[in-house]
């Protein structure tokens, strides 16, 4: 016998069915959906999301090229279009000996493109940003998308200290920067809050200096809340590295540190945040080494090393056999003998 054939085939199939749906309706009528929970029963705990990966990828090949093409051909100018901001202390970032932390205030999620904006070439290619794991990483799509444009890694904002602290010192151990926004969240109404003692702690206990910065119209092109940007003016101010003192601890150099961003936000120059004019000046000159030529090899010779006198009597050939250096000053066409 078939299925459909009979008053036992399909009539029982119907019945079955149709007792199904109203057992889900009766349930689903019952439930309590909205209600309390009754004291009995157990604190529900907090859904603990995946833990996000360190997104190693995007800071190898061919993905760097890629970001860099990206950033110069679409982010820059676009941020360059709508903000047109104005960079002052960019030379304390220009020619970066070791990896720091970019410790700004954050009231918009336009902080990050004019960050990287400000901070050239150079310091750029080699900086990583902190985002909220919670936020750009419950989706993995948007967490890859914001890590390929952007150079992110996740960072939690709650809990997980000693593991945000290993992740962000490998980073640090291999030669990046690292840009932190120590307030944690965006600022609801455009004014610096109260920085937490991380970016302290991490600077304590990797030693790395602390650059700090102030972004002055972001929050008036992109509030929170708001979807699209505006254009609008924009300031970035950066300050002179600090470092950490032996008995300081992290959150006396977190307070510093915020103390720095909040008289960067001043319109006067501060001379103690930004340095003097001599301190700027000397972070601007060049980097050039000046080599001589020698029989075995090529010695670099500092810049600004002194140069020995013309009066003083040149040492004779015979103690240095084969080496003739190179002297500064080129010698007259005139006084150059001619070929036959």
């Amino acid at each position: 016998m078939t299925w459909y054939s009979g008053e036992g085939g399909l009539t029982s199939l119907a019945g079955a069915v149709g007792g199904a749906i109203r057992d889900v309706r009766r349930v689903r009528r019952g439930w309590h959906w909205d209600t309390p929970r009754p004291r009995s029963w157990p604190e529900q705990g907090a859904v603990v999301p995946a833990p996000a990966s360190d997104l190693g990828w995007a800071r190898q090949e061919p993905v760097r090229t890629i970001r860099f093409l990206i950033q110069r051909g679409l982010l820059l100018p676009f941020t360059e279009a709508m903000s047109h901001p104005k960079v002052e202390g960019r030379e304390w970032v220009r020619d970066l000996e070791r990896p720091v932390i970019f410790a700004a205030n954050h009231s918009s999620h336009a902080d990050t493109s004019l960050i990287l904006h400000a901070l050239g070439d150079h310091a750029r290619e080699r900086t990583v940003v902190a985002a909220a794991a919670d936020y750009w990483f419950k989706r993995p799509l948007l967490g890859n998308i914001v890590s390929l444009f952007l150079n992110t890694f996740p960072f939690s904002r709650t809990g997980g200290a000693q593991a945000q602290l290993h992740s962000s010192s490998q980073l640090l151990k291999s030669g990046w920067n690292l840009v932190l926004c120590p307030e944690g969240s965006r600022s609801p109404d455009g004014r610096i809050q109260e920085f937490k003692a991380g970016v302290g702690h991490l600077a304590n206990e990797t030693g790395t200096p602390v650059v700090p910065m102030h972004i002055r119209g972001a929050y008036q092109i992109m509030p929170r809340g708001q979807k699209l940007p505006l254009p609008g003016p924009v300031r970035v101010r950066i300050g002179k590295p600090m470092a950490p003192q032996s008995d300081e601890g992290s959150r006396q150099f977190t307070a510093r540190v915020e103390k720095a961003v909040r008289a960067l936000a001043l319109e006067p120059s501060q001379a103690d945040i930004q340095g003097t004019w001599i301190e700027r000046w000397k972070a601007m000159r060049p980097r050039e080494l000046r080599y001589e030529d020698t029989s075995e090899e090529l010695v670099a010779v500092p810049a600004d090393a002194s140069v020995p006198s013309t009066n003083e009597a040149a040492p004779p050939q015979s103690e240095k056999p084969g080496v003739r250096a190179r002297s500064a000053a080129k010698t007259p066409r005139a006084s150059r003998p001619k070929r036959r």
